[in-house]
């Protein structure tokens, strides 16, 4: 019995270290790891979402032509993309894909979501992508311009890629949180800056 006690005990500390380590960002891979430090699964960003709506902004970062076909988060505030498809169109033979364009507006797109919000940069602000990286580079480019209080996605919209290359694994869709295919256009005017240039 004591056996027994002990043996859930340590069980019990492990998983309270695996949850603070994660916590702490240490279990988030290199690739998807912020100067803030700062990270939210899908299902936190979600419940951070609803239980402090008035007092953060959550944005996802990711491509218009992205939100347009895999899906868009109910819970986001705005969409202000961190780079679009580059026009005209360019193939990045390093990455196998077209070539993207960074949106030079990005900090001022997201200081002007802010604001509609009557929120400051120490305020918090989740940032989602598609996996958890372009959300981690955003929140270095947001830091660096004074934001304070911004978390990465770690897991993304569609999360990470399984052995057979398909973004099964985690993530806000495979997590079963609320999404759609329908486009808030309201919550897409935090572009327009860059879709006029």
């Amino acid at each position: 019995m004591i056996r027994f006690i002990a043996m859930a005990a340590l069980a019990m500390m492990a998983a309270t270290s695996a949850l603070a380590d994660t916590a702490a960002g240490t279990n988030v891979p290199q690739s998807k790891r912020t100067v803030l430090g700062k990270y939210v699964s899908s299902k936190e960003a979600h419940d951070a979402a609803m239980a402090e709506r008035p007092r953060l902004l959550f944005i996802d970062v990711r491509s218009s032509a992205e939100l347009m076909f895999v899906g868009v988060a109910d819970d986001i505030d705005a969409q202000v993309p961190f780079a679009e498809l580059a026009e005209p169109r360019a193939w990045d033979d390093k990455g196998g894909r077209f070539a993207m364009s960074p949106n030079p507006a990005f900090v001022a797109n997201v200081e002007a979501a802010l604001a509609r919000k009557g929120l400051s940069k120490s305020d918090k602000v989740l940032v989602i992508c598609r996996s958890g990286e372009r959300s981690a580079r955003a929140v270095d480019m947001l830091a660096k311009a004074g934001f304070t209080n911004a978390w990465s996605v770690y897991d993304g919209f569609e999360g990470d890629l399984s052995k057979e290359g398909h973004r099964t694994v985690n993530g806000w869709k495979n997590a079963g949180l609320p999404w759609s295919y329908k486009l808030d256009k309201s919550k897409l005017q935090a572009n327009v800056p860059m879709a006029q240039r």
